[in-house]
């Protein structure tokens, strides 16, 4: 735990100046974090959202990634040694019950509910249930945040990773606005699938609205020409 500390520790400032140089981040809170274990969960536009995210929030928290990118020379490497949890196609209560016991022990988890990036053309996919297994079963807060980028400016990458092709899309420029919601708190019965279902989609529906936000805070007067549509 320590060796991962110390590597979050070193590598946070490189992200912090990468921020700092090429996007133009801002970051609305709604309220300070709640002490203990909390569950960051986010809209996911660009393949770096999880660092950025990471940048915003200032606090340590270990993400959950999909397995694939643990395969990546150098940034494999990286996950593994820093703590994150690999997400394998299949083996999804393995990454939940890791994640359980980190925020048993007072650590934060970063999850990105749709399970994937979000669609190229903009919108978000339907979320999974994990984030909401996690909520229930832990009764760790959840941080809901909304991202919102300049989707023209991604970048997509394509690679090969062990004979698997996979596309990423950075954002290596540009304004990126974060909006950090007020945390969530939900209890009941974990093996209530409706419930559980329900509670994911509560918590992408703040997110959602989080994004919206964070969209209208970059483009006013797009979300002034929307408030007359509705109210006219």
């Amino acid at each position: 735990m320590i060796s991962e500390k110390l590597l979050y520790w070193a590598s946070h400032p490189v992200v912090r100046t990468f921020v700092a140089l090429a996007l133009r981040m801002e970051v609305k809170r709604y309220q300070t974090f709640p002490h203990g274990g909390k569950i960051f969960a986010a809209n996911h536009p660009s393949t770096a959202d999880p660092f950025f995210v990471a940048a915003a929030i200032r606090e340590h928290s270990f993400i959950l990634i999909n397995n694939l990118l643990f395969q990546v020379p150098l940034l494999g490497p990286y996950l593994r040694f820093s703590g994150h949890i690999p997400v394998k196609a299949g083996e999804g209560q393995n990454a939940i019950e890791t994640a359980l016991k980190r925020l048993a022990a007072g650590h934060n988890i970063m999850i990105f509910p749709e399970g994937d990036l979000s669609p190229a053309e903009g919108g978000f996919h339907k979320p999974r249930t994990g984030v909401a297994r996690l909520a229930i079963a832990s009764g760790a807060p959840v941080i809901p945040i909304g991202i919102h980028l300049q989707r023209e400016r991604l970048h997509f990458i394509r690679s090969t990773v062990r004979g698997e092709v996979t596309y990423g899309r950075w954002y290596l420029r540009g304004p990126y606005q974060v909006t950090v919601g007020a945390p969530l708190q939900f209890t009941g019965d974990v093996e209530d699938r409706p419930f559980v279902r329900s509670v994911a989609e509560t918590i992408m529906h703040y997110i959602i609205e989080l994004a919206r936000e964070s969209e209208n805070r970059l483009n006013p007067l797009q979300a002034h020409l929307d408030l007359a549509q509705q109210t006219g």
